[in-house]
């Protein structure tokens, strides 16, 4: 314990340990006087009438925490418990908490008799007489020091951990940011191969007579341009874990509408802005590209006019994929004899584990596809799954 300070006057008194009993002690404190003699709480009483603010009364268990005897306690002011490393600001709350007569209770770092560093959670309390008076002030000391050394010692590993953690983030943002890269430089050869392999189907189908024949060919090219035009948007992205649906139907209308007439066939596209998982980009956008190239192409034979639409949402935990045309309806058989472009629509609804159903319309067919999405789905700016 430190402080209890008043202000100190010259010609201190120093009370000897044989002055067992306080100033102004009445025989009815005897009682209270023993038992704070014999309590094992350590425990010291002041006056404040003395110059100095002295010791006046202590106990065993005060001796017995500080090393000090009691004629060596006696008269003194309890600053001689102070150290190098008490801090000035709680002797400074100590020495007000005694000029305004005011109880505290407060945390030093005091010294035993050989130098011993010891914390001392003290409780300060003023007594006062009947005319309200403070007639001495009674300060009880708590061994704190395991204490604070467990909250130390807590604090250096709360604090170890933090920078073993904060270095595992680093490390796992690294590895993150590379496997990032790699899937960026994947999905980047992966959509420059496509474009090769569309170019050479292309060249063959300019070299070949058969008619039938080239138009299997540009089919076989525009379907590998879909797949391509999914992959570059997976490169361009820096979540990885998503395809954005809505960006994806963007560039494919822009493409299809490059090789349409303006004046016959109108297309039209409004797709939220669905995220779905990465896993589901190759054959989503080959799905699109089908049901929306086989409505063009088979619903307005020679010079009819009408509209194709392309309309997806999100809807709970699926995807809602609706394409409609107002053109002649889909013929049995689409794209060649063995109507593969119809076997492929239904190969790719089954991948994704969706549901397909093609509907007649009056004028025109709509197919409407349902795709689940469950914990994959994503908004943009959300992750979905990854690869």
């Amino acid at each position: 314990m430190i402080g209890l300070d008043a202000p100190r006057e010259a010609g201190t008194r120093t009370t000897r340990a044989d002055e067992a009993t306080p100033r102004g002690a009445q025989p009815w404190d005897a009682p209270f006087l023993a038992a704070f003699r014999a309590s094992a709480t350590p425990m010291v009483m002041t006056d404040p009438a003395l110059p100095d603010n002295p010791i006046v009364f202590t106990n065993d268990a005060f001796c017995q925490l500080t090393g000090y005897a009691a004629e060596e306690v006696l008269g003194r002011n309890c600053r001689f418990l102070q150290g190098p490393d008490t801090d000035p600001r709680e002797i400074a709350r100590v020495r007000d908490a005694v000029v305004r007569g005011e109880p505290l209770r407060v945390d030093l770092l005091n010294y035993r008799k050989d130098g011993r560093p010891f914390w001392n959670d003290m409780t300060l309390t003023p007594v006062r007489d009947e005319a309200g008076t403070v007639r001495s002030f009674f300060a009880v000391l708590t061994d704190v020091t395991r204490t604070r050394q467990a909250e130390r010692t807590l604090v250096r590993e709360k604090d170890g951990l933090a920078q073993d953690l904060e270095a595992r983030n680093r490390a796992l943002q690294a590895a993150l940011d590379q496997q990032t890269a790699l899937l960026h430089e994947v999905d980047h050869r992966v959509k420059n191969n496509l474009q090769v392999i569309s170019s050479l189907v292309l060249l063959k189908a300019r070299r070949t007579r058969d008619p039938a024949c080239r138009d299997v060919l540009r089919s076989m090219a525009d379907r590998i341009g879909a797949l391509a035009t999914a992959h570059r948007l997976l490169y361009a992205v820096s979540d990885v874990a998503r395809f954005d649906l809505r960006d994806f139907a963007t560039d494919f209308a822009a493409d299809l509408e490059a090789g349409l007439d303006p004046d016959r066939i109108a297309l039209s596209v409004d797709v939220e802005a669905v995220a779905v998982p990465a896993s589901m980009a190759a054959p989503l956008a080959l799905l699109v590209h089908e049901l929306a190239v086989n409505a063009v192409r088979h619903g307005f034979p020679g010079e009819r006019r009408g509209q194709v639409g392309i309309t997806a949402r999100a809807e709970g935990e699926h995807l809602i994929l609706d394409i409609r045309d107002d053109g002649v309806g889909m013929p049995e058989q689409s794209d060649n004899p063995e109507g593969f472009g119809r076997d492929l629509v239904g190969m790719l609804v089954r991948q994704l584990r969706g549901s397909l159903a093609v509907e007649a319309l009056n004028p025109g067919t709509r197919a409407y596809v349902v795709l689940p999405l469950g914990i994959g789905q994503s908004r943009p700016g959300h992750p979905g799954t990854g690869h």
